[in-house]
């Protein structure tokens, strides 16, 4: 599975301090980060980054999805330009192949959450219990009808 590392900083601001006599660089606290991470103004260090592909191609799905660290703590974040058509019992799932198909077996996903929003940027936290490394896409799957709407490979 191949990882990207990217650095974004809009508002955020980080630096580095000269200690006086040490010579030694201590790091200067990001100042206050929202709680809402977008692309746009978060600072991305897990790395990954995914187009989302459509599957089911009655449920269109576009935009990326991002794995975001911040605070020692992982998230799944769509870009603003993220859309995927409406359904039932819809959610986003982590899943352990980088192709998904329309169909999935339960052995092969994990929940994250249900979809919070059929567009626009969002955020998911991904459980600390959760070994991202085991998954290679993030999917939008309606388990009603065990439909996947739309994957980005991470």
């Amino acid at each position: 599975m191949k990882r990207l590392v990217l650095a974004t900083l809009t508002t955020a601001t980080l630096g580095l301090a000269l200690t006086t006599g040490a010579n030694a660089l201590k790091p200067v606290e990001f100042s206050s980060l929202t709680n809402n991470i977008t692309t746009e103004n978060a600072v991305q260090l897990a790395g990954a980054t995914g187009q989302f592909v459509t599957v089911d191609q009655a449920k269109a799905t576009t935009g990326t999805a991002d794995i975001v660290t911040e605070n020692g703590q992982n998230y799944i974040v769509f870009s603003d330009a993220f859309s995927t058509a409406t359904g039932p019992d819809v959610q986003v799932v982590l899943y352990n192949a980088d192709e998904v198909p329309v169909s999935i077996d339960e052995a092969d996903y994990t929940v994250l959450a249900d979809l919070q929003s059929f567009e626009g940027g969002q955020e998911y936290l991904i459980p600390s219990n959760i070994d991202i490394n085991d998954y290679e896409a993030v999917a939008i799957w309606c388990r009603e009808f065990n439909v996947t709407f739309g994957y980005a490979p991470l």
